[in-house]
């Protein structure tokens, strides 16, 4: 049974770096494409980036240049550094593994960002 979980939330001041990490154990890490999604309060979840089996990096517009995926497959982790944090950033982040038709999610770790 694969699970994803993530930690690395927290509060952080406007301006401020946070890095979040989704371990995921249960099956072979390196085959999954992995995502980092976010849900801010009172609105749907969205996605931010995602990172390929490739190592090929995208990410939402309002992200770039301020957060970094990456992964490493030898601790079947894959991370989010965010730097430059803003308010609008608060939100609950979920990781996701994707591989075929196989879906997974982590349980969330909050991110607040407030002076």
């Amino acid at each position: 049974q694969v699970q994803l979980v993530e930690s690395g939330g927290g509060l952080v001041q406007p301006g401020g770096s946070l890095k979040l990490t989704c371990a995921l154990s249960g099956d072979v890490f390196s085959i999954y494409t992995m995502a980092w999604y976010r849900q801010a309060p009172g609105k749907q979840r969205k996605w931010a980036t995602t990172i390929m089996r490739s190592g090929t990096k995208t990410y939402v517009d309002s992200v770039k240049g301020r957060f970094t995926i990456s992964r490493d497959n030898d601790k079947n982790t894959v991370y989010l550094q965010m730097d430059s944090l803003k308010p609008e950033d608060t939100a609950v982040y979920y990781c996701k593994a994707v591989f075929g038709s196989s879906l997974y999610w982590g349980q969330g770790t909050q991110v607040t960002v407030s002076s």
